[in-house]
């Protein structure tokens, strides 16, 4: 009676990719699917959605994602288009761009933080947006 229509990118919801505690990779990892990941990551790593650093969790490296929740441990550059959640036992160290942050109490965090218009526009100390360039 009813066609059944996949609707695009609806059908990696509900489907999460795990790397467990004791797993080490060098390489880049890319994912149209949440994520979490309790070992270690030595390279980037680009998603469409979630991105989950457990308490064991170690990446180094640059992780561009929607939302990401962190327990563990990063080094490097993050872009977060929309929430990024850091624990109490986060450690973060190096540069981030979000559309919004909570950090909870306890949480390391020794990093650049700019914060990322809805169009995901870098935003400026003085408020205003930095204009991109353009290669010519």
């Amino acid at each position: 009676m009813f066609d059944k229509v996949k609707k695009n990118g609806t059908e990696q919801l509900g489907k999460t990719n795990r790397i467990v505690e004791g797993t080490s990779i060098i390489g880049d990892i890319v994912s149209k699917a949440d994520f979490r990941l309790d070992g270690e990551l030595i390279g980037n790593f680009t998603s469409q959605g979630k991105l989950v650093i457990g308490a064991s969790g170690v990446i180094k490296g640059e992780i561009i994602c929607n939302n990401a929740d962190i327990e563990g441990e990063f080094h490097g550059k993050i872009k977060v288009l929309e929430i990024l959640n850091i624990k109490a036992t986060a450690r973060i160290h190096g540069e981030v761009a979000v559309g919004k942050l909570s950090i909870e109490p306890g949480a390391e965090f020794t990093a650049t933080c700019t914060m990322l218009k809805s169009n995901n526009e870098v935003t400026n100390k003085d408020g205003k947006g930095a204009q991109q360039k353009q290669a010519e």
